[in-house]
């Protein structure tokens, strides 16, 4: 028997909610970059099935869709598995669904998806926006009975395991939760955020500041999730440290990490640690131009936390960061080994850094500690382009 038809005899098995699920589960090991051999042709024969307009992006069906609609401006496309405070991993969402309308509410959720297509198909928003809003308040009642022991957590989390391998699941349905506890907290605080912060100068930091003190006097469980949407709004990620270290006794780690927001800073690694998976992604695909713009964000990050925390090579972020470059120098440096000597590569050369200015290299190298290197992948952490 042909492969083709081997496949199709496969997933004719399968039930269709099962297709749809391992669809998801493919496609979120594929934003990890994790080699499947093999499913290139189940992936084209699963987004033939359900992805009629040719999108390969998981589209929930209107129920589950509506449900989750107000975590949207806090999900990411990432692998679940890497720390992200404040945010949730699209690739949860579907099997945490599953969960939901096979094993914690099955009648409820099928009552619900019934009447929300039926409401949906007559063009009644409203109501359908009613039936939702219940049915959500339904399901946090649930989830907090369910998740209100360790051994009802472990249960729960076996459960998800049946529907994807993410080992992350369970710590993303606790933030979902949350999050959706606080989801009307949250959406007026999105509401009363500027629609764009061009400068987070002082003024700016003040404002946000007082925005985020009047929300964690309701919902301090959330305050990461309103720290996400903060971000949403700069120009470059990395300046959500500012509410940190404006409010610190100094600018040493050590202060830093007792003042308000400290957590911005461990946010912002994760993002580091994000962006660094999608750079493995985009060299995977021999995307060069998209890594190059991938690394050079790195680099800004990498610079703007050396220069903003005193003493940070010798604290927990700093440790982490020292990982998350070895790690990103591994990529590059396996990337550009790929070509000859006397052939350049785009992610080799110097220049990648000279956006930064003469007194900020010089600032860089004196943060490092250490003098900068030529030749070889080593300009991931060391080499300061001369431009």
């Amino acid at each position: 028997m042909a492969l083709a038809d081997q496949i199709q005899e496969f997933l004719q098995r399968l039930t269709p909610p099962t297709r749809g699920s391992l669809l998801t589960e493919l496609e979120r090991l594929e934003v990890c970059g994790a080699e499947i051999p093999g499913a290139a042709p189940v992936l084209e024969r699963l987004r033939a099935e359900f992805r009629s307009d040719g999108s390969t992006q998981t589209r929930a069906n209107n129920p589950s869709r509506l449900f989750f609609a107000p975590l949207e401006p806090l999900l990411i496309d990432a692998d679940p598995d890497h720390a992200n405070s404040g945010r949730i991993s699209r690739g949860s969402l579907s099997p945490i669904w599953e969960w939901i309308s096979r094993d914690l509410l099955p009648t409820m959720a099928r009552d619900y998806a019934g009447a929300v297509n039926k409401l949906i198909a007559a063009d009644n928003r409203r109501e359908a926006q009613r039936v939702v809003d219940t049915f959500q308040a339904k399901v946090i009642k649930s989830l907090e009975n369910t998740l209100a022991s360790p051994d009802a957590i472990g249960q729960a989390q076996a459960k998800l395991a049946t529907y994807t391998t993410a080992r992350s699941a369970g710590h993303d349905l606790a933030k979902i939760l949350c999050a959706m506890r606080a989801r009307v907290a949250l959406a007026k605080f999105n509401d009363d955020l500027p629609a764009k912060i061009a400068e987070f100068g002082d003024p700016q930091v003040a404002q946000v500041a007082s925005l985020l003190t009047a929300f964690g006097k309701i919902q301090a469980d959330a305050l990461p999730f309103a720290l996400a949407l903060v971000a949403r709004r700069l120009k470059a990620p990395w300046q959500l440290i500012r509410l940190a270290s404006k409010a610190a006794a100094s600018k040493n780690a050590v202060d830093i990490a007792a003042a308000p927001y400290a957590i911005t800073v461990s946010m912002v690694l994760d993002r580091l640690d994000n962006s660094r998976t999608t750079l493995r992604v985009a060299l995977k695909n021999n995307r060069v131009l998209v890594a190059k713009e991938i690394l050079t964000e790195i680099y800004d990050t990498e610079y703007a936390l050396r220069v903003r925390i005193d003493q940070l090579d010798g604290s927990e972020w700093g440790r982490r960061l020292e990982c998350l470059l070895d790690a990103t120098a591994t990529l590059v440096e396996a990337e550009v080994r790929r070509f000859p000597d006397k052939v350049g590569h785009v992610l080799g050369s110097t220049r990648l850094r000279s956006h930064l200015s003469l007194s900020g290299r010089l600032t860089y190298l004196a943060w490092k500690g250490r003098d900068a290197l030529v030749g070889g992948a080593a300009f991931c952490r060391k080499l300061v382009g001369a431009g």
